[in-house]
């Protein structure tokens, strides 16, 4: 048995709020209590001053297995995501090969589960080879573990395309994740659309190229009644056809990263390669639209995007460099600092990346009853920097800054996969300068 004492309990799913002990036994989280009576053989963790949650679940991330294991593999990334307090992530198709076979996602699934830890729910292809012509085969697909379909960061730009594949992962109770974009708007864009595109000579990408393709996906879902995903918004406009579309009924889901709710375009200033996204950070007015459409509930939850890249895919030129940063590690930190501004309110923070995530996937997430448990410190410091990160790569740009906010125990099916306190210790092994 193990007893943690004095934290705040924050389960969405109850809507509860509350200082309680948590108690764990056989791998479940059996008791939330005001003052837990321990009995004298349990282990007792003083966690005051954290938060209890349901494990984090990551609706994209690129864990590059198989076929890119130089920017990151299995491994690494599921370390990462263990010291970014997530028990489960979805990996992204985009792999070399790419995840539009049942082998491929046989494998995936085979290669997260012997490594044991956080949990692995593949998203696979929409279409074979990502290439936007012919429908995978989703029931395959299904059966091996796919809990959705998306060709990642390329968007089916064929309606009728789009038709049948909602309509084909209809049949199987699979969400259709697209990322929105309009090609002909967005052709050779660097960065987003505006004054400092302007003033960096960088083509621009404008919001616009965005929110025509949601404008016509939300359609195309309305008119098949199956799920459609809306992946890393980042434009205001995007928001309120969102807003809109919930509102008519039509069954859409949408997500937003910590980084689109953070900078803007103006840390492109520079030609910093590091905020070079996909989609690109706009301007001030979208990061507002966005974290108010979080905190409303329109976007439903928070997916880091986490797109690792090594030093010299970033290291060039800007229109050489690749697209996507760094965002396991450093999404609690990001999320906390919007929560101690008062942008977003504690439990919609946590909801955004508990239950939010779990609710498009058709899963259940909390602290009573659950076998994946967050334990969040809110006032953690720390500097980010390559050493202090499990991933292989460091694309953020964040590296050198202090933050606060960390996760200090993760637990997935009742096993501590990760200890901050336990990292942190000397070896006592190691000879005493080693230590000091």
């Amino acid at each position: 048995m193990l007893v943690l004492r004095g934290g705040l309990v924050i389960d969405p799913a109850h809507e509860l709020e509350t200082q309680a002990d948590v108690v764990l036994e056989e791998g479940r989280v059996v008791a939330v209590e005001p003052s837990f009576d321990a009995p004298a053989d349990a282990t007792v963790r003083d966690v005051s001053g954290c938060w209890l949650v349901p494990g984090l679940i990551d609706l994209r991330t690129h864990l590059r297995e198989p076929g890119q294991e130089y920017k990151e593999d299995l491994a690494s990334g599921l370390a990462a995501a263990a010291a970014g307090g997530f028990g489960a992530v979805c990996a992204m198709p985009g792999t070399s090969p790419v995840n539009d076979t049942r082998a491929v996602t046989d494998l995936i699934v085979s290669r997260a589960r012997a490594l044991g830890g956080v949990r692995v729910w593949p998203f696979a292809a929409i279409t074979k080879g990502l290439a936007g012509r012919e429908l995978t085969e989703m029931h395959e697909l299904r059966e091996a573990g796919a809990v959705g379909v998306t060709d990642d960061l390329h968007p089916v730009t064929d309606a009728g395309l789009l038709r049948r594949a909602l309509e084909y992962a209809r049949t199987f109770d699979l969400v259709v994740m697209q990322h929105c974009e309009e090609p002909n708007l967005a052709r050779g864009a660097q960065m987003h659309e505006g004054v400092h595109s302007t003033r960096l000579g960088l083509s621009g990408w404008p919001r616009e190229a965005e929110e025509a393709a949601v404008a016509r996906d939300v359609r195309v879902a309305e008119l098949t009644g199956a799920h459609l995903h809306v992946a890393h918004v980042s434009s205001r406009g995007a928001v309120a056809l969102i807003r809109d579309a919930k509102a008519r009924g039509v069954r859409v889901t949408a997500d937003v990263t910590p980084h689109h709710l953070t900078f803007t375009d103006e840390a492109v200033l520079g030609y910093d390669t590091m905020a070079k996204v996909l989609p690109p950070l706009r301007e001030a007015s979208d990061r507002d639209a966005l974290r108010e459409g979080l905190e409303d509930g329109t976007l439903d939850c928070i997916a880091t995007d986490h797109a690792p890249h090594t030093a010299l895919e970033k290291d060039c030129e800007f229109d050489a460099a690749a697209v996507g940063m760094t965002g396991l590690e450093l999404a609690l930190p990001m999320v906390c600092a919007l929560v101690e501004a008062g942008v977003l309110s504690r439990r919609r923070a946590i909801a955004a990346l508990t239950t939010g995530p779990a609710g498009v996937l058709g899963k259940t997430s909390s602290v009573r009853g659950g076998d994946a448990l967050t334990v969040v410190d809110p006032a953690h410091g720390w500097t980010v920097r390559p050493e202090a990160l499990r991933s292989k790569s460091h694309n953020t740009p964040l590296l050198g800054r202090e933050v606060r906010g960390a996760a200090r125990m993760t637990f997935v099916e009742g096993r501590l996969v990760f200890d901050r306190e336990a990292e942190a210790a000397p070896d006592p092994h190691s000879p005493p300068e080693a230590r000091a």
